[in-house]
């Protein structure tokens, strides 16, 4: 897939057909529509696109208006949108900077000069509750009519449902934050995951005895947080099973080398040995949650944290043998 940041690029196809949107977390409507998109793209003979913007509108907002709660909780990171998009067969990402020259632009001037100029759009497919351009004052039927007068096609997709649940990103949204990751797996077809490159940070967790990945959460705001039982993969030929902090670690000092971002930090139940001590830096890993055992948890002590850090370990060996055991009587 070729990702451009904006649309002034000389490697962009001339002719594309087009959907648009956040696509925050790629979910099972979102693969459907790609699923659809790529389809009367080869129809067309035009690569398949897609229109997002980064950061996400209501980011913008929140910050403009200086009300962080408006704000959403992000699901995934932008390495993992693209990873995901790429996934369902787009042939070409154009990523837009929203910033106030795009959200004060009138829905005329976003037809003419992104979809008509930019893109060269010949098919245009949107959600059923798709709106655009400045106080979102576009729909559907203003782009229905601009696609008569400018010679590209315009769908609508209607909600995609799995058992009787409209499947959107504020359901993904809802069921990670009350940490039901086997109805967020549903929703997104997929385990949640969060991948990208293993960082230093301060070592405390291998003074604890328990050496940890770090990964960075790019957003401020993840929907998801606690501690999970994990499985990493980008270590070895296997996914190797895991326990995971996902957050802003409530027992540490806000000042610490993290600054207070959120951070996802994997300790391995089983370290390839293969990789040495200091192998896992700069890999890029992908951790899959599985499992939510307990929200994050402040500790009065290094003692007290070592001890929490134990439990949560035993916690997920035991549910690893659960699934196992589980998994064997079904296969009987």
């Amino acid at each position: 897939m070729q990702i451009f940041r904006g649309f002034h690029h000389p490697g962009i196809a001339s002719a594309c057909a087009v959907t648009i949107g956040n696509f925050d977390g790629v979910h099972r409507g979102h693969q459907a529509m790609l699923a659809l998109l790529s389809s009367e793209a080869r129809h067309r003979g035009v690569p398949s696109c897609v229109l997002t913007f980064e950061p996400h509108p209501r980011d913008y907002f929140a910050k403009a208006t200086r009300r962080p709660e408006l704000a959403p909780a992000r699901i995934a990171t932008l390495r993992d949108k693209l990873t995901e998009l790429e996934a369902c067969g787009v042939e070409q990402c154009v990523v837009l900077p929203f910033d106030a020259r795009l959200s004060s632009q009138v829905p005329e001037a976003f037809i003419d000069n992104v979809l008509v100029k930019g893109l060269g759009a010949k098919y245009v497919l949107v959600g059923d509750d798709f709106r655009f351009g400045a106080k979102r004052a576009g729909d559907y039927a203003m782009l229905d009519a601009a696609g008569q007068a400018h010679g590209f096609d315009v769908a609508r997709m209607n909600s995609y449902e799995v058992r009787n649940l409209r499947v959107s990103s504020s359901a993904v949204r809802e069921a990670l934050g009350r940490g039901d990751m086997e109805s967020t797996a549903i929703l997104l077809g997929r385990h949640y995951s969060i991948s990208g490159h293993v960082v230093h940070g301060r070592k405390l967790g291998r003074e604890l005895g328990f050496p940890t990945l770090n990964l960075r959460f790019s957003h401020w705001k993840s929907a998801a947080s606690g501690i999970f039982v994990v499985q990493v993969h980008g270590l070895a030929d296997e996914p190797v099973p895991g326990v995971a902090n996902l957050g802003i670690r409530p027992s540490l000092d806000p000042r610490d080398a993290n600054g207070g971002r959120v951070l996802l930090e994997t300790h391995c139940l089983e370290w390839p040995q293969q990789l040495g001590l200091q192998g896992g830096y700069g890999k890029i890993i992908q951790v899959d949650l599985l499992h939510k055992l307990h929200d994050e948890l402040k500790y009065d002590s290094l003692d007290a944290l070592r001890a929490g850090i134990a439990r949560d370990c035993d916690e997920a060996r035991a549910w690893f043998a659960a699934t196992r055991r589980q998994t064997t009587r079904d296969r009987i």
